[in-house]
């Protein structure tokens, strides 16, 4: 039952929610609520997408 959404959460590791969030368009709680429950393929494309765009900007202000 905790088990949900492991991929996403092991991707944003070191990645803000609120970030992945506003990547998204959508409000951190809006983001909370989405990942409560397993999420469709191509919801979870999206998402991916995001912490991966995310990831690229922290990297690029780290260096």
């Amino acid at each position: 039952m905790l088990n949900r959404n492991q991929d996403i959460k092991k991707a944003k590791i070191n990645v803000p929610d609120w970030a992945v969030a506003e990547k998204l368009g959508i409000s951190e709680n809006s983001f909370y609520r989405w990942i409560r429950k397993e999420i469709p393929d191509k919801k979870k494309a999206m998402i991916m997408q995001a912490i991966r765009e995310v990831q690229k900007e922290i990297e690029s202000d780290i260096k």
